[in-house]
């Protein structure tokens, strides 16, 4: 009786402990105005990305992880037509109200080709969001943080480092067509391309490279406007049938004397949620069924592969499902690693049971670093501005990152008193390395352990076999005679194989910059003239290492032991404006 009552005080202390170690914030979000619950509005953890919504009834519940608990907790809300708020958790029990920020109707926004414009005057919908808004979350595509910023857009992102982000107004236009918004940066349109292959977008294998609107720096953003419909959108043409997402960027006014430095820096760390990863079943082990030699343990084969005289039990390592053998800790089998020469395990049997790190062990810890600075100054008739924004992003998935440098130029200079002239330049240097995998692909390592995938593997002992060896040591050896060749795959390679070995890379360079003339002989008249150009090239390397199974490389399918694909792509476009504005109240 005394061990059974310490053992449930033990019990008590561990749960109380584990109570202790992860935060558990609820609350709910209200309209200052009636105190109505603010339904579907969205809530983040500064400097995380740990994001929820509020359900109909306002409610709200946030797990703060235990590595977050020592730490201030500062909440983010915002809500379709309110005011977003910062709250400190001080409390586990929040009651948050949001003000009424509906736009007024004298209101002046930006409108198409940059021309400002009282909002009640406007024949079309149009609605603005600051750039305060879209920086303030760090992410690697400021596109994704528009969701839930503007009424009628749906931001449709993958799940992948680096991946495409669409941005869809008002519905689908077409059913098989391109339905996505047109980027226009400070009147001029911009590049959003897509350079996804074909096997990719049909989900048959490949990488997601992510569009181009990634290249734009958040950090020189003033205003987003979005432009719905035709007679938003007319001045920019077909190009423009599916909406307009128009971006106008910082601005230093003249006459402002002096230097200014602004320099901002900010870390996010991710962490994968176990709650919310596979399921594996820890009874069965490596195989398809009793379809195996041995009358004891029909699903195992019984021979002797390394020729000792005397029959033993092995796995079927060419098999990738777990629908074999009961797991039993007092039968010894030959596993996978009993086949590689460098394994402590060599020609032994060891217990059959389930792996003690089944694949979650196989994340890391995604981490996202930003530092930017940014220097502005001028005189009566000059101003200038520069700017420099690091982004450096470490992936979930071991071998992945993604480098972002963007460099920012812009100045005017009133050369007389109703003439000014004035020029912007952005540069952006993209290098990724080991993006994710996507659809049915050996390269596809989440739907490798999703479907194919054998229990009795330890993730570690994969991770420890590619590190020692440098080969594929794949817990997936093929039939014939292990024992000759232990490093050949059957259909699944080493997963850090893949992310090391079978690995791809990218980069992308991107110029964008306008020279522009305004000039107005008369106080009601002005006269710009505008020379652009937007320009990009972009280089893709996929390979496949001798050894492998094969795969798709840039759209390509291949079961050859090795491949080397490399494909090379730039665009340029140039635009001319000129443009006339007469605006004079005329009684």
């Amino acid at each position: 009786m005394k061990k059974v009552i310490q053992s449930l005080l033990l019990l008590l202390l561990c749960t109380s402990i584990s109570a202790l170690a992860q935060r558990t914030i609820t609350g709910t979000v209200t309209n200052s105005k009636d105190g109505n619950p603010i339904s579907g509005a969205s809530l983040y953890v500064v400097g995380t990305q740990i994001l929820q919504k509020t359900n109909d009834k306002g409610s709200f519940t946030i797990q703060i992880p235990m590595e977050l608990n020592k730490k201030n907790i500062v909440i983010g809300v915002s809500a379709q037509g309110f005011k977003s708020e910062k709250v400190d958790a001080s409390s586990d029990n929040l009651s948050i109200s949001l003000d009424d920020n509906s736009q007024k109707v004298d209101e002046v926004i930006v409108t198409a080709q940059g021309i400002k414009r009282k909002k009640n005057t406007l024949p079309f919908a149009a609605q603005q969001v600051s750039g305060e808004e879209i920086s303030n979350t760090r992410t690697n595509n400021f596109v994704s943080n528009l969701s839930g910023k503007a009424a009628g857009i749906e931001i449709r992102q993958s799940n992948t480092m680096g991946g495409s982000t669409n941005v869809v107004i008002r519905g689908n236009k077409s059913l098989t067509g391109n339905n996505q918004a047109l980027f226009v940066v400070d009147g001029i349109p911009y590049f959003n391309s897509n350079f996804n292959d074909a096997n990719q977008r049909s989900a048959r294998g490949g990488y997601d490279y992510g569009n181009t609107a990634a290249d734009i720096n958040p950090d020189d953003i003033e205003n987003i406007t979005i432009l719905k419909g035709a007679a938003a959108s007319a001045l920019y043409g077909s190009n423009a049938s599916n909406g307009v997402v128009m971006i106008t960027t910082k601005k230093v006014k003249s006459g402002k004397k002096g230097l200014g430095v602004n320099f901002q820096t900010g870390a996010t760390f991710g962490f994968a949620d176990r709650s919310t990863f596979l399921k594996y079943q820890k009874q069965y082990g490596a195989g398809y069924g009793k379809y195996y030699s041995s009358a004891t343990n029909p699903s195992l084969d019984e021979y002797d592969p390394f020729n000792t005289g005397k029959d033993g039990y092995v796995a079927p390592t060419y098999e990738d499902a777990s629908y074999g053998a009961m797991f039993d800790p007092n039968l010894n089998v030959y596993q996978w690693d009993a086949f590689d020469p460098t394994s402590a395990n060599y020609k032994k049997a060891t217990p059959w049971m389930a792996a003690a790190n089944d694949p979650f062990s196989f994340l890391e810890m995604s981490t996202s670093l930003n530092n930017s600075i940014f220097v502005t100054g001028g005189n009566e008739g000059a101003s200038f501005k520069m700017g420099y924004t690091r982004n450096d992003d470490w992936g979930i998935l071991p071998n992945s990152k993604i480098n972002k440098n963007a460099f920012n130029l812009s100045g005017s200079y009133q050369i007389l008193k109703n003439l000014t002239i004035s020029a912007n330049a952005q540069y952006t240097v993209t290098e990724g390395l080991g993006r994710y995998g996507t659809g049915y692909d050996s390269k596809n390592i989440m739907g490798n352990f999703r479907q194919w995938w054998e229990t009795n593997v330890d993730i570690q002992a994969q991770k420890d076999a590619y590190f020692r060896t440098g080969r594929n040591a794949t817990w997936n050896i093929t039939s014939d005679n292990p024992t000759d060749n232990p490093y050949t795959p059957a259909y699944w390679d080493n997963p850090y194989w893949t992310r090391y070995q079978n690995y791809q890379n990218d980069k992308r360079n991107r110029l964008f910059g306008y020279a522009q003339m305004v000039y107005q002989p008369i106080s009601s008249l002005t006269v710009t003239g505008r020379a652009s150009v937007d320009y990009y090239d972009f280089t893709q390397e996929e390979r496949i290492a001798k050894g492998s199974i094969g795969g798709s490389i840039l759209g390509t399918t291949t079961t050859e032991p090795s491949g080397y694909a490399k494909a090379l792509s730039s665009n340029t476009a140039q635009n001319y404006d000129l443009i006339t504005n007469f605006d004079k109240n005329l009684t």
